[in-house]
């Protein structure tokens, strides 16, 4: 007789949570110029959200779907506080209840919440969404890095759509050693060792992964943290004929779109104040925006072209220690998630 293995019941949301992204985060989800009055759909960890601005300039999230029929709610107008679907005019707030069906006198669908809405917060130029694992819970609070609160930084938001999934964006990010040759040739990664031991260190957020002995010369160093989002920053040296300032900061997001692709956000940040700041800023538009823009295709070219069993047939090594950390990381939190819904769906 065959053994009987027992199987977590969990096990295929852990699965589906690892693929489309970790729950309990804000992410952002898209550049704030992007909504204005009309709604826009769109697909953020294989969730379907309509997107609009109110009259206040306050910006609301729902589930894209019509509780009558299912008809993208995207599609339809802006009343302000609430959205009109285009399929019968059903009217549903920023709240997720119906507030009018004008087809239908006293219809029981009014007055009734059912079309999730998603906590929205507006930071450094990005709309960020809260997205949680019970609908019933109120969202953690959002800390976002120093970097993109404090007025002694200057910080320019780039936002690329790349056709892969979000874990190779991290995993590409948490390798600073490929800086010294997929960019040798960009103009701030073309110095250093192209040989160094690495070493991870944590921090009260997260972890640091280095090189050892080398600092201030390439892509040194990143850092991943958990504050209310999952952020990734790292440093690069610059000379001073790129502007006043000190080392160029990066804070970066990955925000998984579905399974196969996501969104990269880049702040691109420097330390500076007063004519300083105003002579970074128009650096940085005119001569070297273009040349980032260059590093980051680099990055999107190389993590595209891999087949989609990459990871299967990999073989890690040393400087690859960091990014194996946080696959374990994310592999955890996936299944503890995974176990907290599916307990939901038991209590319901």
């Amino acid at each position: 007789m065959e053994p009987v293995i027992e199987r977590d019941p969990a096990a295929g949301g852990a699965e589906r949570i690892l693929a489309t992204g970790i729950r309990d985060l804000w992410y952002p989800v898209c550049p704030a110029w992007k909504v204005q009055n009309a709604p826009i759909g769109i697909t953020r960890l294989g969730e379907r959200i309509v997107i609009w601005r109110d009259g206040q300039g306050r910006v609301h999230a729902l589930e894209d779907r019509c509780p009558h029929r299912g008809a993208r709610l995207s599609l339809g107008w802006n009343l302000g506080d609430r959205v009109a679907c285009w399929y019968h005019g059903i009217e549903v707030d920023g709240a997720g209840t119906v507030r009018q069906v004008p087809a239908s006198a006293n219809c029981p669908l009014e007055g009734k919440a059912c079309v999730k809405s998603y906590p929205v917060e507006e930071h450094a130029g990005a709309v960020f969404l809260w997205f949680g694992i019970d609908p019933a819970a109120p969202p953690a609070p959002l800390d976002l890095p120093l970097e993109l609160n404090s007025e002694e930084y200057s910080h320019f938001l780039c936002m690329s759509n790349w056709s892969t999934s979000y874990r190779y964006a991290i995993d590409n990010v948490m390798d600073p050693m490929h800086g010294a040759y997929l960019h040798a040739a960009s103009h701030s990664m073309a110095d250093g060792d192209k040989r160094s031991e690495m070493r991870v260190r944590k921090t009260p957020t997260g972890l640091v992964f280095e090189k050892v002995g080398q600092r201030d010369v390439n892509f040194d160093w990143v850092e991943i943290g958990e504050s209310g989002c999952m952020w990734l920053r790292l440093t690069i040296p610059y000379q001073k004929r790129f502007g006043p300032g000190g080392s160029f900061g990066i804070v970066g997001f990955a925000t998984p779109v579905d399974e196969r692709h996501c969104q990269v956000y880049f702040w691109r940040t420097r330390k500076v104040a007063g004519w300083q700041r105003d002579v970074w800023r128009f650096m940085y538009r005119n001569r070297l925006e273009g040349l980032h823009w260059a590093v980051l295709e680099q990055d999107r070219w190389v993590l595209e072209s891999m087949p989609e069993d990459a990871r299967e047939r990999e073989f890690l090594y040393e400087h690859d220690m960091g990014l194996a950390r946080v696959r374990r990381l994310l592999e955890k939190k996936a299944a503890d998630q995974a176990r907290a819904r599916a307990a939901l769906a038991a209590a319901a």
